[in-house]
Order: structure tokens, then sequence, then C-alpha cells
């Protein structure tokens, strides 16, 4: 599928894609590829759907627990989520069309100091022509990635800043208590 600047802006502006949300807890997934597999399958298949009707698509799964991330899949034809939707005119020009692929997205303020990380995963071509192999890619990649959010570590320039605002308010209370 091809598709002009003024229709992706059109269609992510206004809602006019496939949306779907799971959500699962940690513990349901863990580190098992098994378990993360059925939740793939399902991404793969509404991202190859929405080629089939010539749609959008943004399909997410959303881990809760300690430390929760949103993994999503998006069709687009640049690597900025939907969220950043206006800012593809800077890099495309308008009555040309342009092919859509799959960028996998990251969300978790344990991924990095961005909060986001965003990939391609694979091309429309590569989706019809072997939607299993896509499928293994996913799942491989939200295991990188949830291996990435267990084993992050906070900056330590935010943790000083943390601990430097607990230190000056608990003055402050110290100095009005004399």
């Amino acid at each position: 599928m091809k598709i002009n600047l003024e229709d992706l802006n059109y269609k992510i502006e206004n809602q006019d894609y496939i949306q779907d949300l799971e959500t699962v807890k940690y513990g349901d997934i863990s580190k098992s590829k098994s378990k993360i597999k059925p939740y793939a399958e399902k991404m793969v298949k509404e991202v190859a759907a929405a080629f089939k009707h010539d749609s959008l698509v943004q399909t997410q799964l959303s881990v809760t627990g300690q430390r929760p991330v949103t993994f999503a899949l998006e069709t687009n034809i640049i690597n900025l989520p939907y969220s950043n939707y206006k800012k593809i005119a800077n890099f495309f020009e308008e009555g040309q069309e342009y092919p859509l692929n799959v960028y996998f997205e990251t969300r978790s303020d344990y991924v990095n100091v961005s909060h986001f990380r965003i990939d391609q995963l694979a091309t429309e071509e590569e989706v019809e022509k072997d939607t299993d192999k896509v499928v293994d890619q996913l799942v491989e990649a939200i295991i990188e990635k949830l291996k990435v959010v267990r084993e992050y570590q906070v900056p330590e320039k935010a943790t000083a800043k943390k601990k430097e605002t607990k230190k000056s308010k608990t003055t402050k209370k110290e100095t009005k208590k004399k």
C-alpha cells in the first residue's frame, strides 16, 4: 500500500485507522517466547489485515507491573509515532505516494532517557510474504526490549536531582521548626 502525505495526515488526525490495545500482566508473559508469541501473532495479523484493507493500523500491547511498558506496531511512511504525525511533512513532499512500513515502538520510563524507542520491523512485502517470520522477529524484539526495561538504570543526574529536591525540602521544614 502506498499513501500520500495528505491522506496519511488526515487519517492519523481523524483516527481513521485500525486500533487495538491489549493489556497483560508482566507475570503472564515473563521471559517466555511461547507466552509472548500469541500476542505477537495477533498484532501481526492485525497489521496484515490493515494492509489488505488499505488501512493504517496501531496495535498495542501494554505490559503492567513494576516496570510497565507498552509495545506498539504502527504502519507509517517514516519512523515517527502517530503522536508526532505533524512532523512527517518535514521529511516528505506533497503529491507523492510513499510505501508504508511496520514500525515497532517501545514506551517505558525504563527504556532510555527519552522513554521511547522506535525501530522498523518489516515492510508490507515482508508481512505479506512471511507473517510467521515477522511474528518471530516481533517476539525477539519484545524479549529484547523487556530485558532492556528490566536492566535499565535510572541516570545518576535524575537520581541526584531527586535527592537534592528531597534534601532542600527537608532543610526548609527543619528551618521552619526552629
